[in-house]
């Protein structure tokens, strides 16, 4: 006689890698305008809020960690940044790194041991959203141990000359495309996930 339960997979974080780029790939420093290509508008500022609002935890490499842990803090009282100041000071973060050693601040803790087991861990104790900010290794590595569930990619309207282009030689991923919002400033957010079953292998 069946039981009556029905077997079902259990809930895991999903890990997505949220990033701002240049429509020819740029993505390190991104400073606004006019020093930089970064275009921000109300409206994407607001929907960035809500995606770090219904985060579960950042994730993030040594770099970016020192990085944001630095400014952040500063922006607590800045008029027009409180609630998004708030929201990422205060979220949980976790950071990967094979030279820091713990305890951590700014709310992070630090990823110990083989990174894909850590990260396969931390998705399992996890049934929200896992943002990845930050391109770099960290992001190259995840990618390719076939640990991220989605990219999302805030591109502003610029072509830039200086800088690494995001995901150079990660190799051929296939995506789906999820959603596309665009935005009054010429911004587009692009959300895609990963179609592992397409991918075709590069040799």
């Amino acid at each position: 006689m069946s039981s009556g339960r029905c077997g079902r997979l259990p809930v895991v974080g999903r890990l997505i890698i949220s990033n701002a780029m240049t429509v020819n790939g740029a993505y390190e420093a991104p400073v606004p305008e006019p020093g930089g290509w970064l275009v921000m508008d109300p409206d994407s500022q607001q929907a960035s809020l809500e995606m770090w609002q219904a985060a579960d935890a950042m994730v993030m490499g040594r770099k970016t960690y020192e990085g944001l842990a630095t400014v952040w803090p500063q922006m607590a009282d800045l008029p027009g940044f409180e609630a998004y100041a708030h929201q990422m000071n205060s979220m949980p973060k976790y950071v990967a790194s094979r030279t820091l050693s713990g305890p951590l601040t700014w709310n992070a803790t630090l990823l110990e041991g083989d990174l894909a087991d850590s990260v396969r861990a931390l998705k399992s104790s996890h049934q929200g959203n896992l943002i990845v900010t930050g391109a770099g290794q960290l992001a190259h590595d995840l990618m390719t141990a076939d640990l991220v569930d989605e990219v999302w990619l805030h591109v502003s309207p610029y072509l830039w000359p200086a800088g690494p282009r995001i995901f150079d030689d990660v190799g051929a991923v296939r995506l789906d495309l999820v959603a596309t919002t665009a935005y009054s400033s010429g911004a587009v957010v692009l959300r895609y996930r990963l179609a592992r079953s397409a991918t075709p292998a590069v040799p």
